[in-house]
């Protein structure tokens, strides 16, 4: 079976293996790569994570609230320091969707991460 993630999705992924600090585990993650470039076998994806309080002023972590669209079980955070290219075949199951507002707002957060002025 083929599987084609599309941009805003959340999927279900296996992040195993993983070295040192990155994200593991099967959880889920955001498509954030352009649908463009769905013939090739590999998408950009931001990792979720559960929210907690103490992510609240950090930047990089996009609090996502759970609702029936996103499909989420939890409000979760999406960690943008934690950007992934990973092969379709780590994808399981799709989850649900975000709107284009935390799209924005996870895309802003990867912005702030790489310090990224338009006027550089």
């Amino acid at each position: 079976m083929t599987i084609n993630p599309k941009r805003g999705e959340i999927w279900q992924v296996n992040l195993e293996p993983t070295i040192g600090q990155e994200i593991r585990k099967k959880r889920p993650v955001i498509v954030i790569s352009s649908d463009l470039y769905s013939p090739i076998a590999l998408r950009i994806v931001i990792p979720l994570t559960t929210w907690q309080n103490k992510f609240v002023n950090r930047p990089f972590m996009v609090r996502i609230v759970q609702d029936k669209i996103n499909g989420l079980a939890q409000d979760s955070a999406g960690n943008v320091l934690q950007i992934r290219s990973l092969s379709t075949q780590r994808f399981i199951d799709k989850i649900g969707i975000v709107s284009n507002q935390v799209m924005g707002e996870l895309l802003a957060g990867l912005i702030i991460s790489v310090d990224y002025s338009i006027d550089n």
